[in-house]
């Protein structure tokens, strides 16, 4: 508990510093302002590329939450059958 109370510390005591300088935030294009330090994107190659990121991130997090959530192994030859098996004869199963 410790840990999350000195985590959320830092980041309300250091949100300020991530925020971008007034100098960033002139070169930066509208409605991404004030996100962080630097240029930002400078064309549409690097928005393709930001956005195809963001889209296979979610993809990702999509399938493994629905197999993490509902895994439908109900094949009798998954592997995790064989293992079951061997542990429930070794602890006294028929």
């Amino acid at each position: 508990m410790k840990k999350y109370i000195v985590l959320a510390i830092l980041f309300i005591g250091y949100h300020p510093l991530l925020l971008a300088c007034d100098l960033c935030k002139e070169k930066q294009p509208k409605g991404l302002e004030n996100i962080t330090h630097g240029q930002g994107p400078t064309g549409n190659v690097d928005y393709i590329i930001t956005w195809s990121a963001v889209i296979l991130v979610a993809i990702t997090l999509f399938y493994s939450l629905k197999f993490l959530l509902r895994p439908k192994e109900s094949n009798p030859d998954h592997i995790k059958n064989i293992v079951w098996d061997q542990n429930f004869k070794e602890n006294g199963g028929q």
